[in-house]
């Protein structure tokens, strides 16, 4: 060990945490002992080597193999906003679940939430190495649920590098030839057949033979020697694998280089399979212009007899691993699965009217997975918009229909986007609508959809929105269900005769009163259309909660009328729903 000179002296953090350490040691020594003298590096971080015993656990077939003590190092950082991490200095439990790169324990998931460094501290943290370990050596991980990943949990990453966006699962084959389509400066699209209007650079999909626990290393002949005779084969003594894959993943790689420009990098898109099985794990790496230039010459001096072996490929040739964002139905779960506005999932989606709360209600569509949005709206974008409705700088003098468009294509390119710029969609546009959300605050529109609901047979979800002209921080939702012969509008003014009559609900009377003067508001002089107020914060949240309930009438049909109010309302209740009785009733 060097004698420290130039390196950092411990932080306070630091000094804290190594006499937590060594109390707990103190108190339990037969159980916990530091071990040698704490190691400082340049980097600032602190390093201190445990030794555990570890004999008393419980141990069951197929759990962690611990010998009767057991050494692990704790790194601290310089700062307890960095993480602590801890790792073994061997490799016996390599390929374990939580074991990343094939040393490091991943004891939280998520520390930032799972440890309090100042309160918790060290003992905490003991504590929770120790409960790993239980687990560990019971057997208690759940492989398919644990950070078990194909590559050893590692995150490759090098700074710089495109993310390759994967949606589609590949042919099934071992070797594929797939297609990068620039999206943009940062983001590549993997496909698997070439674009139309060209430009797209080939890269080799390939299929490996087995995990990569240790990760994909750090130069090309490291990944190269991982995939044909792993280090951890050789470490456990194994034989390697009976047929090497480095030649033909060398030439495939080749041939798609022969096939993309020179000076242009070479794509590589690894996919390794699964310990727990299931879709593979995809690793996406790029070859510098440099390296992907040397293949291309050996494609071009060998022509048809291609064969590259990897002892041709220099020892210090770097590899760049790209971020892959694997949005493949089979590996990914939507974050919003189970919420109500999953019920918008693969519908067709009409939002008439572009404004305060249609353009807020349209985005929140689209992200909940629609798979079509028609937009309708007569109307300009202007500058005092801006202050609540869904637009930006840009737009201002384009349509609201067509700028609104652009922004949902920006949020989510796979929804197909209509636009209508009228005041209602044509007839061939209403015959595809499974819901059509009014936010107009038209009377017009609300015969419209009278009339859709009366005239016979099933017909889309209708629903009519609005919020108050005082302070934009209450919502209205009136819903007709397929079956319901009454229109929104309809159902909307019987709701109305029981709100008005009730007392309790005197903070909804004004939706149905008339507008007391000053509630509206007049944004320019002149002749100026009076609106409601309602800042930005506000008519989003409206919309939003009125999202939701609406998505809740989509997975379980019902006709009625929502009444909400945000937190900052004057009143209560903040939510009231009035079912809707078809009944009618005698004047």
């Amino acid at each position: 060990m060097s004698s420290g000179k130039n390196r950092p002296a411990p932080t306070d953090w630091q000094k804290k945490a190594l006499a937590e350490l060594r109390e707990a040691a103190a108190e339990q020594p037969d159980v916990l002992r530091l071990v040698g003298v704490p190691a400082r590096s340049q980097n600032g971080v602190l390093r201190v080597t445990l030794r555990l015993h570890t004999a008393p656990l419980a141990t069951a077939d197929g759990g962690l193999v611990l010998q009767e003590h057991e050494e692990f190092v704790l790194t601290l950082p310089a700062s307890p906003l960095s993480a602590t991490t801890v790792e073994v200095e061997h490799w016996r439990f390599a390929g374990y679940p939580h074991v990343l790169q094939g040393r490091r324990l991943c004891i939280f998931l998520d520390p930032a939430r799972e440890w309090d460094p100042l309160r918790g501290g060290m003992r905490a943290y003991l504590n929770r190495l120790w409960s790993w370990l239980s687990d560990a050596a019971a057997g208690q991980f759940n492989a398919s649920k644990a950070m078990y990943h194909a590559v050893g949990g590692v995150l490759h990453h090098t700074p710089g590098t495109p993310t390759l966006v994967v949606r589609v699962p590949g042919p099934d084959q071992r070797i594929q030839t797939g297609y990068l389509i620039a999206r943009t400066e940062h983001r590549l699209d993997l496909a698997y057949s070439p674009p139309p209007q060209g430009g797209a650079v080939r890269v080799p999909v390939i299929t490996i033979a087995g995990a990569l626990p240790l990760g994909g290393g750090s130069t090309f002949a490291e990944l190269l020697t991982y995939v044909d005779n792993p280090p951890l084969d050789r470490q456990r003594r194994s034989s390697p694998q009976a047929v090497a894959q480095s030649p033909a993943i060398l030439t495939t790689l080749a041939a798609s280089a022969a096939r993309n420009p020179d000076g242009s990098p070479q794509y590589l898109i690894l996919a390794v399979p699964h310990p727990a099985g299931g879709p593979p794990h995809l690793l996406g790496a790029r070859l510098p212009a440099p390296a992907a230039d040397a293949l291309r010459r050996m494609a071009h001096e060998q022509g048809s007899a291609l064969n590259i072996d990897a002892s041709r490929i220099r020892s210090d040739l770097l590899i760049e691993w790209c971020p892959v964002s694997d949005e493949r139905p089979a590996v990914t779960t939507r974050r919003d699965g189970g919420s109500l506005i999953g019920g918008f999932l693969g519908k067709h989606v009409h939002v008439w009217g572009c404004g305060g709360l249609g353009s807020w209600i349209a985005e929140f569509v689209v992200r909940a997975g629609a798979s079509q949005v028609t937009v309708c709206d007569p109307g300009t974008v202007t500058g005092g918009l801006l202050v609540r409705q869904n637009y930006v700088e840009a737009d201002v003098g384009a349509s609201k229909a067509q700028a609104l468009a652009r922004r949902l294509r920006a949020v989510d390119d796979t929804v197909a986007v209509h636009v209508h710029d009228g005041v209602l969609p044509d007839a061939a546009a209403l015959a595809g609508a499974e819901v059509i959300i009014d936010a107009t605050v038209s009377i017009a529109m609300g015969h419209i959809l009278d009339r859709l609901a009366a005239s016979g047979g099933p017909h889309p979800v209708l629903a009519q929105v609005t919020t108050d002209t005082r302070t934009g921080t209450l919502g209205l939702l009136s819903v007709s269900a397929p079956t319901t012969a009454q229109g929104p509008s309809s159902i909307d003014t019987a709701a109305g005769k029981i709100v008005l009559a009730d007392p309790a609900l005197e903070l909804y009377h004004r939706l149905w009163q008339d507008t007391p003067d000053g509630d509206e508001l007049v944004p320019t002089r002149g002749c100026s259309v009076p609106t409601f107020h309602g800042a930005s914060a506000d008519l989003a949240a409206v919309a939003g909660t009125l999202t939701s309930l609406l998505g809740m009438h989509l997975i379980t049909p019902g006709s009625g009328t929502h009444l909400i109010a945000l937190p900052h309302a004057a009143g209560s209740p903040h939510h009231h729903f009035l079912a809707h009785d078809p009944t009618p009733t005698t004047p």
